[in-house]
């Protein structure tokens, strides 16, 4: 796979082999492979789980308008909540708001990195998905909860999740994807690794088989990702001033296995008394 760059006939089939990129923290999801999101997770993939996000905000905000979804990625999400709210969604990628507004034209995107942008508005429900494992250092994490609190009126609610921690990390755990679109088939290797179990951070490396009409390409990625226990999450939250009123599944124990999702409130704003 680290070859030069070169086309091969393998059993038949025309084979170009790439170059593996020395770059620690590519993210080409994120850039020239972005087009392959929709293939191997498509978007109704993720109606489900968005249900699910939209039962635990109206639990707390019953009456809640308008969302932030920061890390918004291709949209997939998206997609469901817009018959529910009023969205503006965030991403760090033009790629993937491409995608998005492809997805959902009604809603309005912009491009920001949700450690630091800020749209002087506020909102009824702020959410942040699976992006937030991009936060690598309690500094980051702490950064994109307060632009989520900064956004949220008071008594609104946020959403976020915990994919993995340090007690339920799998080191070497690996995942395959098959998916097709027309003439395009799309294998997606996933293999997470930990060099460093001291320290804040895990790498998800990704291979690529993309085949069009027989010709096969492979590509690889890398990812480095954040792992913080609970508590920690806990804490970061508090401090930044949210009331956690829920943790839905939390798997901070060997073994386990799933998301710990946590629902919080922005204290509503306490009405002065006449002296």
């Amino acid at each position: 796979m680290c070859g030069g760059l070169r086309a091969q006939v393998l059993g038949g089939s025309k084979v170009l082999r790439t170059s593996m990129k020395r770059s620690r923290d590519e993210r080409r999801l994120y850039h020239d492979l972005a087009w392959t999101w929709p293939i191997v997770s498509p978007p109704g993939r993720y109606v489900r789980e968005a249900h699910a996000i939209h039962r635990l905000l109206r639990g707390r905000a019953p009456a809640a308008r308008t969302l932030l979804h920061l890390g918004c990625g291709g949209g997939h999400l998206d997609m469901t909540f817009k018959r529910s709210f009023e969205i503006t969604g965030v991403d760090i990628s033009p790629a993937m708001l491409a995608l998005a507004r492809r997805l959902n034209p009604e809603v309005a995107y912009r491009v920001g990195d949700m450690r630091s942008i800020r749209l002087g508005r506020t909102f009824d429900a702020v959410v942040i998905a699976d992006s937030i494992a991009y936060m690598r250092t309690q500094r980051d994490l702490r950064a994109a909860f307060t632009t989520a609190f900064v956004h949220l009126a008071p008594g609104g609610v946020f959403l976020t999740y915990v994919e993995r921690t340090p007690a339920t990390f799998r080191q070497n755990a690996t995942t395959r994807a098959i998916a097709r679109r027309g003439d395009v088939e799309v294998v997606l290797i996933e293999n997470q690794h930990d060099p460093d179990p001291a320290d804040t951070t895990y790498e998800s490396t990704f291979i690529y088989l993309i085949r069009n009409r027989g010709r096969l390409r492979v590509e690889t990625d890398r990812h480095r990702l954040g792992l913080f226990p609970l508590p920690i999450w806990r804490r970061l939250l508090r401090t930044t001033g949210f009331r956690v009123t829920q943790v839905v599944g939390e798997p901070d124990r060997p073994g386990a296995w799933g998301n710990a999702t946590f629902v919080c409130v922005r204290p509503a704003i306490k009405r002065q008394g006449k002296g």
